[in-house]
């Protein structure tokens, strides 16, 4: 399997966050398989990274990949683009010709704010992600495309499917797999390393001297919301990059491009639940790694321990000492089995700053030596864990939905997700 180091080398990521490492992880596990997979995120992102990255590790590479941007196509000619017409099928339909379904046939094909398609393609969308079977505009021919969908979206569909602007079927067809890329908040450690690649390209692009940072400029976009994401940095940093003579760029510079207040824009119709159950998941994968990582730390201690007991020759030391040992190591590793348990039984917990960085992440993709998918093996399965759960709490509650999610401190629509999900 690929690793984190060579996929953000090869696409040119810039970051250690957690949260992006886990999306990338998810990535790299789903890309050798033909299932779905929804993307969610802000805009601004990079959310098209990720099906570029599936198409690259997939056995479609060899066809085609496209990319459609599903709301910057008419609503009255959208249906024509994705599934292609007949010749004299509406008003200036001079020719036959061949939708996006059609001309990707055994590739991949990248359905961008997903979200903003009208209901009557989001029918024939259906029909393909569940028979590989559509008809063109003003055809009766049915035809068959084999076809791998990833799509992704800004907006909350689950809000979209109570307003009945979004199919809950469809929803759940393309949710098969769900990655969350994190907004550029939340990955504040990011931003120096962000900045410094940026400043380079433009530097090599527009032949000019890369700029510095001041401790205090970086400060300032380090508590700025960035509510445009990486998108706006970009586009602030290449402002910057032509106008400004001084190289070194303090705080108050940065005043004359970034306001100090703002209101809150794009990414507040973002925090709904369902995005930040993905995140509390993330969080909580990372403790429970670093409680599984600390139990087996304890158990090599207890083995060097006992070790250097039986080093001792009178007998009366080791039995009384070992008994000791046995018991003092028995209570802290039980105490954190049952902390992991909690955690992975709890599902909401308060979210923190999850760009906080971790000392195997605290590196940018030039500097890291370690393969991080080697470290994967020692880490223990969340997903399991979940499952199993899962599975126990629907056989005590005669698999009731109602009061399994009551049970699990989840929303039912959730639970059915995961149910679909693990196919329970």
């Amino acid at each position: 399997m690929e690793s984190i180091y060579n996929i953000k080398k090869k696409f040119s990521i810039i970051g250690n966050d957690y949260a992006l490492h886990r999306a990338l992880e998810k990535t790299i596990q789903v890309a050798p398989t033909d299932i779905s997979v929804l993307v969610l995120g802000e805009s601004g992102v990079g959310k098209e990274f990720i099906p570029k990255i599936i198409h690259q590790f997939s056995y479609r590479k060899h066809h085609s990949y496209i990319a459609v941007n599903c709301g910057a196509i008419p609503e009255g000619t959208i249906d024509s683009e994705l599934f292609g017409h007949e010749k004299g099928s509406f008003t200036g339909a001079t020719s036959m010709r061949k939708g996006y379904f059609e001309g990707a046939n055994g590739g991949t094909i990248f359905l961008d704010e997903v979200g903003e398609l009208p209901l009557t393609t989001q029918v024939r969308l259906l029909r393909i992600l569940e028979t590989g079977e559509f008809i063109k505009v003003g055809s009766s021919k049915i035809q068959k495309t084999n076809i791998r969908i990833v799509a992704a979206t800004n907006l909350n569909l689950l809000e979209s499917i109570q307003k009945g602007k979004f199919r809950e079927d469809l929803y759940y067809r393309l949710n098969t797999v769900q990655i969350n890329l994190p907004p550029l908040r939340f990955r504040k450690n990011d931003i120096k390393l962000l900045f410094k690649k940026f400043s380079n390209d433009f530097s090599d692009k527009y032949h000019i001297p890369s700029m510095k940072l001041t401790e205090d400029a970086i400060i300032y976009l380090e508590k700025y919301p960035w509510p445009g994401n990486i998108r706006q940095l970009k586009n602030i940093i290449e402002q910057m990059s032509v106008i400004e003579k001084k190289r070194e760029i303090s705080s108050e510079k940065l005043k004359e491009y970034i306001p100090e207040n703002i209101p809150s824009l794009s990414f507040s119709h973002s925090t709904n639940n369902e995005y930040f159950f993905q995140n509390f998941s993330n969080e909580r994968d990372f403790i429970y790694k670093i409680l599984f990582d600390m139990k087996k730390s304890l158990n090599h201690l207890k083995n060097l321990t006992l070790e250097l007991i039986k080093s001792n020759n009178d007998n009366k030391f080791i039995k009384k000492n070992q008994e000791l040992m046995e018991k003092v190591f028995g209570k802290i590793i039980k105490a954190s089995n049952n902390s992991i348990k909690s955690i992975v039984k709890d599902s909401i917990f308060q979210l923190e700053d999850s760009s906080k960085p971790l000392s195997k992440y605290d590196l940018d993709y030039e500097e890291i030596e370690e393969d991080f998918s080697k470290k994967e093996s020692d880490s223990f399965s969340l997903q399991k864990k979940e499952i199993e759960f899962i599975k126990k709490a629907l056989k005590k509650n005669n698999g009731k939905r109602k009061k399994t999610a009551i049970e699990l401190g989840i929303s039912e629509r959730t639970l059915y997700r995961k149910i679909k999900q693990y196919g329970l």
